[in-house]
């Protein structure tokens, strides 16, 4: 048993049903995603990257394809799933220092192909959350910001993802938790949310831990204006906030802040 639930081990579709009833688990969700969980060998495309990189970013990427929700919250960056490639090497490169280029190639190899869960033919759906200052921090170049920019707002046309900003003025800390991710599961009972540390990833699976993150989020997109929507009126909620930020920009590349 300890080697099943090590993953060193596989287990066969009848006895991980066997052993749910065993152990008196009746949520037809989650036994079928337990069941699933064993149907899966955990070879996805990023076990070619197992030989150079973390095993912890290994663990997020297979969890993160088979999330059905993906809900994040940050502070400092875009998310992830929503960098555009050149986004990505910037800030790469300026956490790198004397990090070989091809390395870091490789990493940003990573985050391109973990996007494809936004738009395989069953996608997750995605919530992002962003506090303004996310698009005014001076270590990424003003045009890439602006191509990054017109990227989610682009992005938020697609069903399957809502994009909002906490502007500085929320009557609230949004940032006093950290950036986060709660992944959701086909059963409530396999969420798990991801603590983003500089150097390294925390995974919260407790009951009251995944309850207390999911009301956070929820208090977020409170004080987070109206989702983007491109077809909304110039001027509303986090469109009107983007389109603000692109202005402004767009004048300091030009010289004139």
């Amino acid at each position: 048993m300890s080697n099943i639930e090590a993953g060193r081990t596989n287990i066969s579709v009848d006895k991980a049903r066997s052993l749910t009833e065993l152990y008196g688990c009746t949520g037809r969700r989650l036994v079928d995603g337990l069941v699933a969980m064993a149907e899966s060998d955990g070879r996805g495309w990023w076990s070619e990257y197992r030989r150079f990189a973390n095993p912890g970013l290994l663990d997020l990427v297979e969890l993160e394809d088979s999330a059905t929700t993906v809900r994040t919250f940050h502070w400092l960056y875009v998310p992830g799933l929503l960098q555009t490639p050149e986004y990505t090497r910037e800030l790469f490169h300026g956490w790198a220092g004397d990090y070989p280029a091809e390395s870091l190639e490789r990493y940003a190899e990573i985050r391109r192909r973990r996007q494809a869960i936004l738009v395989r033919d069953d996608p997750a759906t995605c919530h992002a959350i962003i506090r303004e200052g996310v698009f005014r921090m001076g270590f990424i170049d003003p045009k890439v910001m602006v191509d990054q920019l017109e990227y989610l707002i682009e992005a938020a046309r697609s069903p399957n993802i809502t994009l909002q900003i906490v502007p500085y003025g929320a009557p609230t800390n949004p940032s006093a938790r950290g950036a986060f991710t709660i992944y959701d599961a086909w059963s409530p009972e396999l969420r798990t949310v991801n603590l983003e540390q500089p150097i390294s990833m925390m995974f919260l699976t407790e009951q009251r831990q995944l309850e207390e993150f999911t009301a956070h989020f929820a208090r977020l997109a409170r004080v987070a204006l109206a989702p983007l929507d491109p077809r909304s009126a110039p001027g509303e909620g986090s469109l009107g906030l983007a389109q603000y930020l692109l202005y402004s920009l767009k004048e300091t590349i030009h010289g004139r802040f």
